[in-house]
């Protein structure tokens, strides 16, 4: 099975970026469609933004939208997610997911429920 490794959360002003990093090891990223999710206190965890294994199609959750990026490079194993423009409403632990194997090359999965592997998560912390 695939494990997950988050990095670059931590702490920016308003307006600032930040980068994700998701390192995939155990098995090749190129199997799976992945995902990034994100949980503030008291909230539920919710979906920011996914693409599919092909790479070819990208979903965003509406808050983040032309603000946030999801692309991936299969040689380095890796999924990224790059945060322009955040907002203190962005402040939440950052989890990357991958939905194992999927036959569905070009589908973005936007459902908790469908992803079978989750990384260990990262804070990102956005103060006005």
């Amino acid at each position: 099975q695939v494990q997950l490794a988050e990095s670059g959360g931590g702490s920016v002003q308003a307006g600032e970026s930040l980068r994700l990093s998701c390192e995939a090891s155990g098995r090749a990223l190129s199997l799976y469609a992945m995902g990034w999710f994100r949980q503030a206190p008291g909230a539920d965890r919710e979906f920011v933004g996914g693409i599919s294994r092909g790479g070819g199609n990208t979903d965003y959750a509406v808050p983040v939208q032309g603000r946030f990026t999801v692309w991936r490079k299969n040689d380095k194993n890796t999924v990224y997610l790059q945060m322009n423009s955040l907002t203190p409403e962005d402040t939440a632990v950052y989890y990357c997911a991958a939905k194992s194997e999927s036959s569905l090359w070009a589908y973005v999965f936007k459902m908790e429920s469908d992803y079978n592997y989750w990384g260990q998560g990262t804070q990102v912390t956005v103060s006005s």
